[in-house]
């Protein structure tokens, strides 16, 4: 990848590498990263001091992202909860997967552009862009409000709880934070380029419009509607499907312009057509990722459900069963009024895990 085309995606790619790292207070990881975490909840202090000006240069950012990192208060802490929402995500959708979004060889994987090269790009903008719209409209961001709520002045839309979520203006500042301009002729960038913009367009598929009734008596003499976000986890299943029909794309040069376009397989008799803009692409096909490399871990030792997924994450070395103690609540009674007892039992239960061999 050429050098103005890797500065145009270092924040996403940071972010990806640190997927795991960003949650070690969530998954008891070494500690030792890179990026600093930042306290949570958010805090005032943070924002009127100038905590958030060391966080900001305590991230691994160019030059002119740390400038708008220490312009806006609230933009730190956003960034550290976008690399929270991408990694937990990640690991749910691949949970029952050979690659199961791990940290162990991130970052060969990363020069590659296999299919969940395009998954982490795709998962970490589409955090980026979830986590600004969110930050707007909870006031977290100095520099955005709500959504363009029609007939809505700001003031009254804190004060009727319907701010919207500003989807608008946290996909501008995205691609403005990224330094996303007219993407170069070299094939990887423009690969990684598509399957970024994919995830934000995930994200906009998941804007649904609300509204809510104001009047006597709750009657709805009026009715003000605003723009809000679906749960990120929607946006994550739908990339997980994207990345269960991804498109394996080549170049083609565009005979009318000249330039460079990226292009799926062609059907008999037919041009390559153009991958769909929401569609994820990739250039190589991907490892088994059953075995351990540069890539992965391997599947050895993983944890498996013997009727479902024991047979493709073993990948046909067989699994090993045992018995282990599981302990549950069990013969629980409502109590008047109004509250659950219950005992505490412990259940014997098979566990399976994939052979090395």
């Amino acid at each position: 990848m050429r050098a103005g085309t890797a500065c145009l995606l270092r924040l996403t790619a940071l972010c990806i590498i640190l997927l795991s790292h960003a949650a070690a207070a969530y998954f008891g990881l070494t500690g030792q990263e890179p990026l600093a975490f930042l306290s949570s909840p958010y805090s005032s202090e943070t924002a009127g001091g100038k905590v958030h000006v060391k966080h900001c240069e305590q991230m691994t950012l160019t030059r002119r992202q740390k400038r708008a990192c220490r312009r806006e208060p609230g933009l730190a802490e956003t960034l550290r909860e976008s690399v929270r929402l991408s990694l937990m995500e990640c690991r749910y959708q691949f949970r029952n997967e050979r690659w199961n979004c791990s940290t162990d060889g991130r970052g060969s994987l990363l020069k590659r552009a296999f299919k969940e090269t395009a998954f982490l790009l795709a998962v970490s903008s589409a955090a980026l862009s979830h986590t600004l719209a969110k930050a707007c409209s909870s006031g977290r961001m100095e520099r955005c409000t709500c959504d363009d709520t029609p007939g809505l002045q700001q003031r009254e839309a804190w004060q009727w709880g319907v701010c919207g979520d500003n989807l608008k203006y946290s996909t501008r500042f995205l691609k403005k934070f990224l330094g996303q301009k007219r993407v170069s002729k070299d094939l990887r960038a423009q690969v990684d380029a598509h399957n970024i913009n994919a995830g934000i367009r995930a994200v906009k598929n998941g804007l649904v419009t609300t509204c809510k009734c104001h009047g006597v008596s709750g009657s709805c003499a009026v009715r003000t509607c605003w723009k809000q976000l679906s749960p990120f986890y929607v946006t994550g299943q739908l990339l997980k499907y994207r990345y269960d029909t991804s498109v394996r794309v080549l170049s083609v040069t565009n005979a009318a312009t000249g330039d460079t376009e990226l292009a799926g397989p062609a059907r008999r008799g037919d041009t390559a057509p153009r991958p769909h803009p929401s569609e994820l692409v990739f250039l190589e096909e991907s490892p088994s990722f059953c075995r351990p490399s540069r890539y992965s871990a391997g599947t050895a030792g993983r944890s498996c459900a013997k009727d479902t997924s024991c047979s493709s994450l073993c990948c046909g070395r067989g699994y090993n069963t045992a018995l282990r103690l599981v302990t549950l609540s069990c013969n629980c009674q409502v109590r008047w009024c109004c509250h659950v007892e219950c005992q505490t039992c412990v259940r014997e239960e098979e566990a399976y895990t994939c052979k090395k061999h």
